[in-house]
């Protein structure tokens, strides 16, 4: 289990156990349903939501409550136990701790170690566990199942009392509760060889080799990926029992090596060229030629023997192809992927959205949970907070964004999880742009260092401003529009004129970013007079502040009364286009809409009719499932 467990509390009856137990575990925060649970770190109104928010990001949970309200908010979302978190419902007074959900991947363990901190029972309930002493379907650390898919079956009839015939060494399973037989026909196989398994033989592989590889820059994947085939069935060792894909760190963004950890579904662990040098005595052929390129004697085998340790040997010495080499080494142990080497650094630029949970997308909130640091303005890092606690922050100040993104790269570089947090859509007027803008500069040229440079990216859209004032107020981004920022800082106000009067002339639907600022009072002014020479005075004009937060407001007015004064830099301005309509409901409340046309589609030929005039078909609709963001 490696996120940090969020205590959800409902009332003060289960607050004091929830605080016993945010003591002795630090990283732990308190979740309290807001007016019951005043001092809690975080504070929420609607239970259920919250609770299936939670699940889906993937934090631990552990609630101080009947498990009864922990079963009925997650029935309606549960998919595939393989991926679920783990869920632990706690008596209010910490008598009883009872795993729920993921039982097998950390709900066990932790309502063990909850229940020796609370002196309470933990109540665990997974078969493996209490009848047969071992969880078949996943076991321990530095072993792998290699035919899943098989354990149901063989689990329900050992369940029902069927004997099991273990071969090979495997304390785990010699210590279980098994029934053992040597005629049995039921079958656990424990080897480092390629065993096939089937729905009566369980093959468990122990996670003791490390596959060392090197290529030219470009290689084939296939040719990679052949070649380890090719030499871990020549000496008879299963990709099961492989541990990782080692490398010296200037190819971890290599596709080809990148693509064989995938395909041996392991980590891929990365080393310095003075790593790698210090396992020259332990090589079978160090090259000078090596040495000369990449600052070692040996890539394959000096990463295989820096991932088996101390105590690792070569099996397979070098052996190459044209463009790639690959080596293996072994341990008498098991190899502890997260004590050797470093990972391929990740950046993951995220948007949040307007700062309302509900737009989120699970996405975003996911990438938060696995980062182990996250980098951002500070007002966004607020915004997030229950999301990232445990998490290394770095918080820099408005102002400051290319030392930001710079500052999350070269942290990724380092083999970090990183997530850099940005508001809306991470890649409209935000912080994606610059993430790539640093990975194409040079490094003289105020680029990242070519560590950074190797990390990979993943880009998470959000919920922009605009579309989040546009869904509000109804539909007025319902006919082409276009976004246009009113900040001068890095684009001259010659160019946005431009733009103003190519949006004007073109009667597009127009959000303003960056409207007005303390020393900018002037932009919006003179874009208003713009629109005023191609469109209506009655245009309207949408303001929306604090969109998706407590201190949302939202007014329509129209292009002749839009004010400066009525704006700051958390406005979002939309301006209609001469087809935009403002209509008064009966409730008071005002709907703003743009019209695509389908009136006029009322009394169109049928598409039957079409067929034999000459003329196009009319257009459908389209849809429009664009995303987009602020961050100035």
């Amino acid at each position: 289990m490696d996120a940090s467990p969020i205590l959800l509390v409902l009332n003060q009856a289960g607050l004091d156990t929830a605080e016993d137990v945010a003591r002795r575990f630090s990283t732990a925060r308190i979740h309290g349903l807001a007016g019951r649970v005043p001092t809690a770190d975080t504070q929420f109104n609607e239970t259920i939501e919250h609770i299936q928010m939670l699940f889906r990001a993937g934090h631990p949970i552990v609630g101080f409550c009947a498990s009864g309200i922990l079963i009925r908010a997650l029935a309606p979302i549960l998919t595939d136990k393989r991926d679920e978190p783990p869920v632990v419902a706690i008596s209010e007074d910490g008598s009883s701790i009872v795993p729920l959900l993921g039982g097998h991947r950390g709900a066990n363990e932790l309502a063990r170690i909850l229940a020796k901190a609370l002196g309470g029972h933990p109540a665990i309930t997974t078969a493996g566990d209490t009848k047969l002493g071992a969880a078949l379907d996943v076991p321990p650390r530095g072993w792998r199942l290699a035919n899943p898919d098989d354990a149901k079956p063989v689990m329900a009839e050992l369940l029902s009392g069927a004997a099991v015939r273990i071969e090979g060494p495997a304390d785990w399973l010699a210590d279980s509760k098994l029934i053992q037989a040597d005629d049995a026909a039921i079958s656990l196989v424990a080897t480092e060889k390629p065993v096939e398994g089937s729905p009566t033989d369980l093959v468990y592989h122990p996670l003791r080799y490390a596959v060392g590889v090197g290529c030219a820059r470009g290689c084939d994947t296939n040719e990679l990926i052949e070649l380890v085939e090719t030499h871990l069935a020549e000496a008879e060792i299963a990709k099961g029992a492989v541990a990782c894909v080692a490398t010296i760190d200037l190819k971890a963004d290599e596709a080809a090596v990148n693509a064989l950890a995938a395909h041996l579904d392991v980590p891929l662990r990365v080393y310095s060229a003075e790593e790698l040098q210090r396992e020259t005595p332990r090589l079978k052929n160090p090259s000078n030629v090596v040495f000369s390129e990449v600052g070692c004697h040996g890539v394959s085998e000096g990463a295989a023997l820096a991932a088996a340790g101390a105590f690792g040997t070569l099996t397979v010495e070098k052996q190459k192809t044209e463009n790639a080499t690959c080596a293996i080494a072994r341990t008498p142990q098991f190899i502890d992927v997260e004590a050797t080497g470093r990972a391929r650094g990740h950046l993951s630029v995220i948007g949040i959205g307007p700062g309302k949970d509900e737009w989120r997308t699970p996405e975003a909130t996911r990438l938060m949970s696995e980062a182990t640091d996250v980098v951002g303005y500070s007002l966004y890092l607020d915004i997030v907070e229950k999301h990232i606690t445990g998490k290394t922050h770095h918080n820099f100040p408005l102002g400051a964004e290319e030392d930001r993104v710079r500052f999350a790269l070269e942290e990724a570089g380092k083999g970090k999880n990183v997530a850099l947090i940005s508001s809306g859509d991470a890649g409209i007027y935000a912080m994606g742009t610059l993430v790539y803008e640093l990975l194409h500069r040079d490094e003289e040229f105020g680029g990242v260092s070519d560590a950074a440079k190797r990390v990979s990216v993943t880009n998470a859209p959000g919920i922009s401003a605009l579309q989040a004032c546009s869904a509000r107020i109804g539909a007025p981004l319902g006919h082409d529009f276009c976004a246009i920022s009113l900040s001068d800082l890095l684009t001259p106000w010659e160019v946005i004129e431009k733009r103003l009067q190519a949006a004007a002339e073109g009667d597009f639907v127009i959000a303003f970013y960056n409207p007005v600022s303390k020393r900018r009072r002037t932009q919006l002014a003179t874009a208003r007079e713009i629109l005023l020479e191609h469109r209506s005075a009655a245009t309207p004009v949408v303001l929306g502040v604090n969109l998706g937060r407590p201190e949302e407001t939202l007014r329509v007015t129209t292009l002749e009364a839009l004010s400066v004064d009525d704006v700051d830099m958390l406005t979002t301005v939309l301006v209609g286009s001469s087809n935009s309509r403002t209509v008064m409901r009966g409730d008071g409340k005002p709907f703003v809409y743009t019209p695509r046309g389908y009136a006029k589609r009322i009394d169109a030929p049928k598409p039957s009719d079409l067929a034999t005039q000459d003329n196009d078909p009319v257009e459908p609709p389209q849809s429009d499932n664009q995303n987009t963001e602020d961050d100035a």
